[in-house]
């Protein structure tokens, strides 16, 4: 999905919660249960961007017009790189109702879950603002 590439290569954090649906569905590669909501979609993206680092889009795969799409990338948390996946599947209206990540290598799922947990105080507060 290229306008959701663009917005985030860009740290364009408001451009990107734009296209996501009010009922998206996101799963994090380091947390079992997935995430439902807008706002808690928003304030992980907005915490994804605080802790990476270097973080680059490297391959789209999947039809422009299709509802599948696949985003490939290159970060770093700290000291260790890692790469990964965006799912993305768009709905009729062409917004995101289902956003999953998948990264690896382990050590670096590791650290990135343990930058995500020092966050997450801050990303529930966010979400709840956006949900007020």
């Amino acid at each position: 999905m290229r306008a959701f590439r663009e917005a985030v290569e860009a740290q364009d954090m408001a451009a990107a919660e734009a296209l996501l649906a009010e009922d998206v569905v996101f799963t994090s590669p380091v947390v079992f249960k997935p995430y439902t909501g807008k706002a808690i979609t928003a304030s992980i993206l907005h915490a994804v961007v605080r802790v990476f680092e270097d973080f680059r889009y490297e391959r789209e795969i999947g039809d422009p017009d299709g509802t599948d799409h696949a985003l490939l990338f290159r970060a770093r948390v700290g000291d260790r790189e890692l790469t990964g996946c965006d799912f993305i599947h768009v709905n009729e209206e062409g917004l995101i109702d289902d956003l999953t990540v998948m990264v690896r290598p382990l050590s670096g799922a590791k650290v990135l879950q343990e930058a995500m947990a020092a966050q997450f105080e801050r990303i529930a507060e966010e979400a709840e603002a956006r949900q007020a």
